[in-house]
């Protein structure tokens, strides 16, 4: 009886798979006929052509078994590609759903007719695939008159977002019942954020299970390296090849997990970088960036120059108490200079965010008081400027000056988020500023964007404990996996030196039970110096895309990481060479 209902949930499942692939094939952009024949027809021939490569070729096993996985790969990448793309776009429906329905709901808060409202949010390039969706619904309005809740009810079930065809559902049924749009938006709002958190809360879900998966295939892969590094001392097989092997296998793993990682992540930048309104931030940050790539540059050229004879100064010079210097830090001390570009982004991050705290308190004060006098922005920031609103406090005065000198207002707001840098600010004073353009109430539009602007700061501190134990798990596997590796590759540097001794002071043929002669230790030591720099920058890329924050702040997790793994691996050769001494 277990038995059949196992079956039956395996046969749900798979039916399950095949029908969700069938309808990502329907869902293509382009031609289902032109896919088959350009791209799925070919990858299919070309498997084929690896498994008779794999036939013909008089090769070892071992080189022509990995030919047809080749084309099997490229063939699978082909069928499951619209799958892939389809869940893309999913994502991005989702990842921006609740600052769009925000944005309608302010708009339709205006005096413009609620077709209006489709065709500027379609018009927001900044929506992506939601601006799409709307302008697909005016199309369908306009060109062929169909009635607003039936170009809703018509979209709900062609797009792939379930948040998105729910919405379109409910409001095609409201309108149709008479219900004016504002009163449907203003009422929703509770609900579009639950559904926003939840799909949040839930991808963060996600990616404590791929940490778990991450730790679990780093810590397998650390395991075969250490096998790769040891066991040639007894098979007599060549280290370097085993080495590489796994060293491949290594970086092909963590590439992956970046990579899932990056798509897993809810898109939720910190930054607004603006092209027509430069910040002085980012100009500091071009000259921080541009000092510590000129140092970092300058100690490569001492730090390898001085090792081939090209520079009169060798980091022997620069590290006088530590010669010679080990070989890790000729991997450490270089890029040790890209500290300078990436401290000066975490404390600027550091006051973005504390602006952003700040923000919900000031739209929500701005819209009251402007609604409660039914005065101007400029004369209601006369008065708030001299508030406590911590680091945006001065911004809000520089915003106060620029409308008190009559500067045009969306080109006074504009400068005020170039100054904030903040992604959330930028977006919502865009919603103010557009909603007070039109005629809406500043009251309800303060509250509203001050409850939404809430509830992501609250979702933004899920997150950044998410990131907090990535960074710790991260860490973890760098000293751990470093330590396993310098452990092996100096038992191995040991045992070639003892069984160098006994060749000299014994007829006994020692290779018989210790290889120690097909070593290379210097090149072995340099490969496994490559999976500690690798790994630093593929961790700190990771850190970086699920805080969401700079670039330059990468910076920082990859110089730390790096000399965490160089210092461990220094430790751990002299650790184990004093135990052994012993």
């Amino acid at each position: 009886m277990a038995s059949q209902e196992s079956d039956a949930t395996v046969d749900v499942t798979v039916s399950g798979t095949v029908a969700g692939l069938l309808d990502s094939y329907r869902r293509l952009d382009i031609p289902l006929q032109r896919y088959l024949f350009l791209i799925l027809a070919p990858a299919f021939v070309f498997f084929l052509g690896t498994i008779a490569a794999a036939v013909v070729l008089n090769q070892p096993l071992f080189i022509r078994i990995p030919i047809p996985l080749l084309g099997l790969l490229l063939f699978a990448t082909a069928v499951f590609y619209p799958k892939v793309q389809l869940s893309q776009r999913k994502r991005e429906l989702n990842n921006r759903f609740h600052l769009l329905v925000t944005h309608m709901t302010i708009l339709s808060t205006t005096k413009i007719d609620r077709m209006e409202v489709f065709r500027a949010l379609a018009e927001e390039e900044e929506y992506g695939e939601l601006a799409v969706e709307m302008g697909r619904v005016v199309e369908l309005v306009d060109t062929w008159n169909q009635s607003l809740d039936d170009a809703c009810r018509r979209r709900a079930k062609e797009v792939p977002s379930d948040a998105l065809s729910d919405f379109f559902d409910r409001l095609a049924y409201n309108l149709g019942s008479g219900q004016s749009l504002k009163d449907y938006l203003v009422n929703e709002q509770d609900m579009i954020i639950d559904n926003y958190t939840t799909v949040y809360e839930g991808t963060l879900g996600n990616l404590n299970v791929m940490k778990d998966l991450y730790l679990s295939m780093i810590l397998s892969m650390t395991f075969a390296l250490v096998f790769a590094v040891v066991l040639p001392v007894l098979t007599g097989t060549d280290p370097l090849l085993t080495v590489s092997a796994v060293i491949v296998l290594f970086i092909f793993v963590q590439s992956g997990f970046y990579l899932a990682i990056r798509s897993i992540a809810p898109y939720d930048p910190l930054w607004f970088h603006p092209e027509e309104y430069p910040s002085p931030v980012e100009k500091v940050f071009n000259r921080r960036f541009a000092t510590g790539m000129a140092l970092s540059g300058l100690l490569a050229f001492i730090a390898y120059g001085g090792m081939f004879g090209l520079s009169p100064v060798t980091l022997d010079m620069l590290i006088p108490f530590w010669s010679p210097v080990p070989l890790p830090l000729y991997a450490a001390v270089p890029i040790t200079p890209l500290l300078i570009p990436g401290l000066t982004v975490r404390a600027e991050e550091q006051r973005v965010k504390a602006r952003d705290q700040e923000f919900p308190s000031f739209i929500r004060a701005l819209g009251a008081t402007e609604g409660a006098k039914q005065s101007t922005t400029s004369a209601v920031l006369s008065s708030l400027r001299h508030k406590d609103f911590g680091p945006l406090t001065p911004n809000i005065d520089n915003l106060y000056k620029r409308l008190n000198m009559r500067i045009e207002p969306a080109k006074a707001w504009r400068y005020f988020t170039a100054e904030c840098r903040s992604y959330l600010i930028q977006t919502f004073s865009e919603m103010y500023l557009v909603g007070r353009e039109m005629g809406g109430s500043p009251k309800m539009l303060g509250e509203l964007i001050a409850q939404n602007m809430n509830q992501v700061l609250q979702l933004r501190q899920q997150r950044e404990q998410e990131t907090t134990t990535l960074i710790g798990l991260l860490y973890g596997i760098t000293a751990a996996s470093t330590f396993a590796f310098f452990i092996g590759l100096q038992v191995v540097s040991i045992l070639a030196d003892l069984s160098l001794g006994l060749e000299s002071t014994s007829n006994f043929d020692v290779t018989t039970l210790i290889n120690t002669s097909v070593y290379n230790i210097p090149l072995i030591e340099f490969l496994l110096i490559i999976i500690i720099v690798f790994n630093g920058l593929l961790s700190a890329l990771m850190i970086r895309t699920l805080d969401g924050g700079h670039k330059l702040s990468s910076y920082f997790h990859f110089v730390a990481l790096t000399w965490l793994g160089a210092l461990t691996a220094v430790l751990t050769r002299w650790l184990v060479t004093q135990f052994l001494a012993i």
